[in-house]
């Protein structure tokens, strides 16, 4: 049995990662800003009221963890919003990156001594953040906070390969979450289990990879 941790957890994606790790077996730490019935009803432990932008969430994190391992460490709290050109908000934009690029370093180096040899982090990014794939143009906080969080997952990567932890930078696909206005093409839990899959296959060999949860191997 594995300790799986998952932030952003209350509901779309990281719910539904919840429920599939929960499903075989693993002891699940949920983490959260707001705590929901469905997250409850699942019977996993939940940390509710931390924001993962807190210079204290890693912190209380490892105050509920005390001596236990974490044996996969899923960044999934994120958020999306749209940026045009000629009416960018700017305070918008540093959310973005703060929330989706810097909150998972954070709470990724505020758990290493949790992380044991064979553990594995998962970020949960974005096809958006690939330079390569970007046809549109638009989305600038987002794109770029989630380029940035590929950079340093790449990082991370290199740096724990010597004590064993892998790293994955994985796009989940285009989700039906609110997040997006339940506009994808796969159901949260359609993702939940490819990303599990993806996660399951993540050795060292392969750490620092950027993947499509199909198992696509995304271009930066």
């Amino acid at each position: 049995m594995a300790t799986v941790l998952v932030t952003g957890a209350g509901r779309g994606i990281g719910l539904e990662l919840c429920k599939v790790f929960k499903n075989r077996g693993d002891a699940v730490i949920a983490v959260c800003r707001t705590r929901t019935e469905e997250l409850d009803a699942l019977g996993v432990e939940v940390l509710s009221g931390i924001d993962v932008t807190d210079t204290d969430a890693g912190k209380w994190i490892i105050d509920a963890l005390k001596d236990r391992r974490v044996d996969v460490l899923i960044n999934n709290a994120g958020v999306f919003n749209d940026n045009t050109l000629g009416e960018i908000d700017y305070d918008n934009v540093s959310r973005q990156i703060e929330v989706n690029a810097i909150a998972p370093l954070r709470i990724t180096e505020a758990l290493l001594s949790h992380l044991g040899e064979g553990a594995k982090v998962a970020m949960i990014t974005s096809r958006m953040g690939s330079i390569t794939d970007n046809g549109s143009g638009g989305y600038y906080g987002y794109r770029m906070s989630k380029a940035a969080l590929n950079a340093a997952g790449v990082s991370l990567a290199r740096d724990l390969a010597p004590r064993g932890i892998a790293v994955a930078l994985l796009h989940p696909g285009f989700v039906q979450t609110r997040m997006v206005g339940f506009a994808g093409d796969i159901t949260p839990r359609q993702a939940a289990e490819r990303l599990a899959s993806r996660i399951d296959g993540l050795t060292l060999a392969n750490s620092g990879t950027f993947w499509h949860s199909n198992g696509d191997v995304l271009d930066w």
